[in-house]
């Protein structure tokens, strides 16, 4: 395979071949092999990954700051540190094996077209990444280099979530035309946007961290602050939470796409930059064979505009997802580890008594890091691969853009196109800066 450099990553990778790939071609690996694996994003959400991995399988690491990836550069002290992930490839592509990405969403999607484009297996942090086009490239980008990939979204490991969909097959819960997801967080707001200049520390690399984003004078308010909030960077609480959230409704009620995505916005930023305190998103999906259409709505800092006694509570919990069916509902919290029917606490008892038969295989909770080592050595795909997890990054991406703007739009998914607001384009597939294009021609 054609070695990616720090030149040659800023060209496009090959065309892809025609049709799409169930199972990829995928590079084989011994169950006996040692792998070796390379970190890019060592602080935060990285060292939650990287930590389920034997230390001494990991060659090299990559964080643009030095002060928060401090502690793990010091428990990692064998590992080759670089601050570009480029470079790190340019000088060891052939000593990795798999790459772990847990960096700010906006460069996920850098660094792994980088490390698929070396045929390195990739573990993506939630989001998958950070624009609709950018999803959909990976997942092309993944079946044509024949990597196993995996996003981390916990939950998807769950024997919770396959209760869900084991007892929605089963017809526990009859037709589902509504589903409920919320979070009353508090969306802090912006009291100065943009927020003043700073002197950019000495520990970090502003222009790296950047990455594909276009240039701005650096705050603590980007970095290391609430960069989720700030769309340019990260995608509000929709983006952060609805890959753990709204994954169990959206795989076991096999959603695909919505056609229809509305968002009512409180206090919205005039330039669209920064997310606003409270927000509710309404999907529309369409009938999927002889299941009903579905209408998902997503409340944050706020809870759900239905009666909590319709669906048999006396009041909203602070947190959570029903799943609203004919014959019973279900409810999650926000994650889908611990499913239960509202029902009486008698019935509810009888149900777990004589549930339906568990058909899906288990393997065990919250470990999607040792699911994809798993997959990699046995050359298989795990749950939450790119082909899903594209799919339900699509989905919640497309709230955020029509929370991010206060507006609703009609979707053409076979197109990637927002039908009614051609405006919008541009933030399918956003503009990256000089010398961080990828994936063009995949």
């Amino acid at each position: 395979m054609k070695k990616s450099s720090r030149r040659s990553f800023l060209k496009s990778a090959s065309a892809a071949t025609a049709g799409a790939i169930i199972i990829p071609n995928m590079i084989g690996c011994s169950p006996n092999k040692r792998l070796n694996f390379a970190v890019i994003g060592v602080g935060g959400r990285g060292s939650a990954s990287w930590s389920k991995i034997p230390l001494d399988d990991i060659v090299a690491v990559c964080d643009v700051d030095s002060k928060k990836a401090a502690a793990g550069f010091k428990k990692l002290r064998k590992a080759k540190k670089y601050k570009d992930f480029r470079v790190m490839f340019d000088e060891m592509a052939k000593d990795i094996d798999a790459v772990i990405i847990a960096t700010p969403d906006h460069t996920h999607f850098p660094a792994t077209m980088a490390a698929m484009e070396l045929g390195k297996h990739v573990f993506v942090e939630k989001p998958l990444a950070h624009n609709i086009w950018q999803v959909r490239t990976m997942k092309k980008a993944a079946k044509y280099y024949g990597v196993i990939s995996q996003m981390g979204n916990q939950g998807h490991t769950t024997n919770g979530i396959r209760q869900i969909k084991e007892w929605y097959d089963a017809g526990v819960l009859g037709q589902v035309k509504e589903v409920y997801g919320w979070m009353k967080g508090f969306n802090p707001a912006s009291s100065t946007y943009p927020p003043p200049k700073q002197p950019v520390p000495s520990h970090l690399d502003w222009d790296l961290w950047l990455g594909p984003a276009a240039n701005r004078d650096y705050s603590s308010a980007y970095c290391p602050g609430l960069w989720r909030l700030h769309y340019d960077f990260g995608n509000g609480q929709l983006g952060d939470w609805a890959c753990h959230s709204l994954d169990a409704p959206f795989w076991a009620l096999d959603l695909g796409m919505p056609h229809t995505v509305e968002a009512s916005v409180e206090n919205p930023i005039p330039d669209h930059s920064y997310i606003s305190e409270k927000a509710v998103v309404k999907y529309q999906f369409g009938a999927r064979g002889d299941k009903a259409p579905v209408k998902l709505t997503w409340s944050e800092s706020t809870t759900p505009d239905k009666d909590p006694n319709e669906v048999g509570l006396k009041v909203w919990p602070r947190e959570g997802v029903v799943i609203i069916g004919e014959k019973n509902t279900l409810m999650t919290g926000m994650r889908p580890n611990n499913p239960r029917l509202i029902l009486p606490e008698e019935e509810w008892k009888e149900f777990k008594k004589n549930a339906p038969e568990q058909i899906i295989p288990r393997i065990g909770d919250e470990t999607p890091v040792k699911e994809w080592l798993d997959a990699i050595k046995g050359d298989y795909l795990p749950g939450s691969n790119f082909d899903y997890s594209a799919s339900l990054t699509e989905m919640a991406l497309l709230g955020v853009m029509a929370t991010r703007f206060n507006t609703g739009f009609e979707y053409d998914a076979e197109n990637m196109k927002v039908i009614n607001r051609p405006d919008l384009d541009t933030y399918i597939k956003e503009p990256a800066r000089a010398g961080w294009s990828s994936g063009e021609n995949i």
